[in-house]
């Protein structure tokens, strides 16, 4: 790619959900028969040994999956891309449920390592944090800043290759493990503080132990601030250097990278791409800010306001000296095109990089905003609420940037891989063109009154029906019906997302068998799954309450043909490609107009339900 001076896609995103990677890599080889062949010379057969595989840790929700899956469907489309992320030691946590409650542990998928990463020492790279900011007076030039950081982490890179379809394209996944330029302080060691000796190293690799630490309290918002400048430093001087192998200098680094802002965390990319062309590689700020603007663009996912990442002016100022100023001088440059365009004071202050309304903070949107030159939302009607809401100001001020790109799944495996009764049953009615090119799926519309094709796809229906009611048994000891509705939400849990009107209309549903047995009720499995973040109380006490009323329900004999309700716990990649193939029924209730897109409902709609 670099020596033929091919554009590249650079994917910064703060989480990666690809989950076990074995089946994939077979079946986009279109090795799956062979390997379940030679393997059953053995008497073993793929299933087993996929379990073996713990799910990669290094997500949550749909915006890692999001980013999943635009990795493979780049991989298979051919289109050249690097995805720069973080090699989390624990993931966000692992869920187990214990009276009722969530309880978060350690996610231990690096425990017996990694065969699918490659270690890349070469490309490592020291990311400051702290210190101070010094001019530099040069006859003839602007003075020059120079940033010393008090405290250096080194970064680490760990490559996963990501196999396109058919096997024609292979994409790397760059994950960055934080260390330490010291592993151990020797006079602190031999002077007998053990372990003080420790505690830099300590303080380094705590960068990437765990997604999305809380940030309820001081310590936790500069650790997740750390995290996001810590990879997204470190996926720019990679960039960089990768250009300059085969480029007399970044002048043209626009026309061979495109950098996309997966949502705000790596927003901060923007200030630290300034600094590196400016104070580093010696461009006058016009023509950094140029290539800047010229390389970035910016996806966002949700106009919730919690949502829209700020920092505490003390907190980035003492963390990221210079990359504040080189802030605070994109707002006076902003401020000064909307005044000369007219726009009036309360239009300035929306659009201003810095909240002066609730105690002064960074404003990560704006700035993601003000750096790209395409901002996207990922719905139609997502794309027309963020010129309403958020990004009002912004858009009377540049109305050419925002466009709409829909979000998608790669069919590969979320039909193919997860549902291969279907798949089959699809290919033998239409042909294996869909396999290639999904819009081919509409060719079933023909078969929509066709009963022998009815009866066979309810029959894998019923089969996956099955293989997700053993899970349930297995796991939580509860005994479901695979004849009745699987009635299904699975998703990270929120108020928004409304988990708590579900169980509240299956609260409603039990009063109703019960006082009216006589009716003919169509019998019914309410599943749910998804993870409360740590310091999320409301959305936690919504785990506690599905699981009461579960606990109710499933005792009362009166109902016990009818009505069943179940929380699966620690939801993830795996657990979700058992759960798709079997719904009859998806729940997608969320909040209107707070859901960005969802991709949940679309796999579902890809497995039938």
């Amino acid at each position: 790619i670099y020596e033929s001076g091919e554009k590249r896609v650079c994917y910064l995103s703060m989480e990666f959900l690809i989950g076990r990677l074995l089946r994939d890599a077979i079946s986009n080889l279109g090795l799956t028969e062979a390997v379940t062949e030679a393997l059953a010379g053995f008497d073993v057969s793929l299933d087993m040994i996929e379990l073996l595989e713990p799910d990669a840790a290094l997500g949550n929700g749909g915006l890692g999956r999001l980013a999943a899956c635009f990795m493979e469907s780049m991989a298979s489309t051919g289109v050249p891309a690097f995805g720069y992320g973080i090699r989390y030691v624990h993931g966000f946590f692992r869920q187990e449920v214990v009276d009722g409650e969530q309880v978060e542990l350690p996610e231990n998928w690096l425990a017996h390592g990694n065969p699918w990463e490659f270690e890349r020492r070469e490309s490592s790279y020291e990311i400051g944090f702290g210190g101070k900011v010094s001019s530099i007076d040069e006859p003839g030039k602007p003075p020059r800043q120079i940033w010393r950081p008090a405290e250096r982490v080194l970064a680490v890179a760990y490559d996963t290759p990501i196999v396109g379809w058919r096997g024609e394209h292979v994409n790397t996944l760059r994950l960055w493990s934080a260390q330490s330029l010291d592993p151990i302080l020797l006079d602190a060691f031999n002077s007998g503080d053990h372990i003080g000796a420790l505690r830099e190293a300590n303080k380094a690799e705590a960068i990437t132990r765990v997604l999305y630490p809380a940030d309820s309290h001081q310590a936790g918002q500069e650790l997740r601030l750390r995290q996001e400048f810590f990879f997204s430093s470190a996926s720019l001087q990679d960039i960089i250097r990768e250009h300059l192998r085969t480029n007399p200098d970044l002048t043209n680094l626009h026309e061979q990278v495109a950098i996309q802002l997966n949502d705000t965390h790596p927003a901060v990319s923007v200030a630290e791409l300034m600094r590196l062309l400016i104070d580093v590689h010696g461009f006058a700020w016009d023509d950094a800010w140029s290539i800047t603007q010229k390389t970035f663009s910016y996806t966002n996912h949700t106009l919730l306001p919690e949502a829209l990442e700020t920092w505490p002016i003390n907190l980035f100022e003492r963390l990221l000296p210079r990359q504040m100023q080189i802030i605070y001088a994109i707002n006076a440059q902003v401020i000064r095109e909307a005044a000369k365009l007219g726009f009036d004071g309360g239009k300035i202050t929306a659009m201003s990089l810095i909240d002066e309304n609730n105690g002064r903070r960074v404003r990560m949107g704006q700035l993601a905003f003000v750096g790209s030159h395409t901002i996207n939302g990922v719905s139609a009607l997502h794309t027309e609420l963020m010129k309403e809401t958020v990004f009002h100001s912004l858009h009377e001020l540049y109305p050419q940037r925002i466009q709409n790109k829909t979000n998608g799944v790669t069919p590969r495996r979320w039909l193919m891989q997860c549902n291969p009764g279907l798949t089959g049953l699809i290919t033998d009615a239409i042909g294996p063109a869909f396999l290639d090119d999904i819009d081919k799926i509409a060719d079933l519309d023909k078969l929509a009154t066709d009963s022998s094709f009815r009866e066979r796809f309810m029959a894998v229906k019923r089969q996956n029906k099955e293989r997700l009611a053993k899970v349930i048994e297995d796991r939580l000891a509860i005994s479901v019906d695979p004849t009745a509705m699987f009635d299904i939400q699975v998703k990270r849990i929120h108020e928004y997302k409304r988990q708590f009107l579900n169980i509240i209309e299956a609260i409603a549903l039990y009063d109703q068998i019960r006082s009216h047995p006589e009716l003919n009720w169509q019998p019914r499995v309410k599943i749910f799954a998804g993870k409360a973040a740590p310091s999320y109380a409301q959305a936690k006490e919504i785990i506690h309450l599905i699981n009461d009323v579960a606990r109710v329900v499933n005792s009362d004999p009166s109902v016990q043909n009818l009505l069943k309700v179940v929380f699966i716990p620690n939801y993830n990649v795996s657990l979700a490609e058992i759960i798709m193939p079997a719904a009859d029924l998806s729940e997608q209730i969320s909040t209107a107009g707070l859901e960005a897109s969802g991709t949940g409902n679309m796999k579902f709609a890809l497995n039938g339900a």
